[in-house]
């Protein structure tokens, strides 16, 4: 379900791929979290703090701190689709002090059933130059896991809220 390609443009080596995560929770809670272009933080565990210059519309940009451990601290995200109806979300890195050049992804946030419940299938794919010194396997490598350290944390919290919908006060 997963597919790796390799593009040569301008004689810029890019490595793209995707990354599907199924989630046991309805396709409204995680498309909320997905959506909040001004909150990564809500579900990415990799972003302390999130800051979006002008409104929340395509082309705003959004100045993103990252937690220390990573081998970045700062991004610069551009919004370039928010779709609610279909749920896909598209932004593309604009600059930071990180290696991700030309870094474009969307995420699709679609609806399932799982054993029976209401849950989402998201997939994100990516496009990214391979750094000078990296090869395109390796770039592939670091990016998928990332994303799916974000899936995995997007499925946790979506869940939880989702558990938390579930459970009625007794009277």
């Amino acid at each position: 379900m997963e597919a790796v390609n390799y593009t040569n443009t301008s004689h810029q080596l890019q490595c793209s791929s995707s990354v599907v995560k199924h989630i046991r929770a309805p396709v409204d809670i995680v498309w909320s979290l997905v959506r909040r272009f001004d909150q990564p933080q809500k579900y990415k565990p990799f972003v302390s703090t999130c800051i979006v210059k002008g409104d929340l519309k395509i082309g705003s940009v959004r100045e993103v701190n990252m937690r220390s451990g990573l081998p970045a601290t700062t991004s610069t995200e551009m919004l370039e689709l928010l779709d609610d109806e279909e749920h896909i979300l598209g932004i593309r890195i604009v600059g930071g002090d990180h290696r991700l050049k030309n870094y474009a992804s969307i995420l699709t946030v679609l609806p399932e059933i799982i054993d029976g419940r209401p849950g989402t299938v998201v997939t994100e794919s990516f496009v990214v130059d391979v750094p000078q010194g990296n090869t395109q396997d390796e770039t592939c490598y670091f990016v998928k896991a990332l994303i799916n350290c974000n899936l995995k944390s997007l499925a946790d919290v979506s869940e939880r809220m989702a558990m938390q919908d579930t459970v009625k006060p007794i009277n």
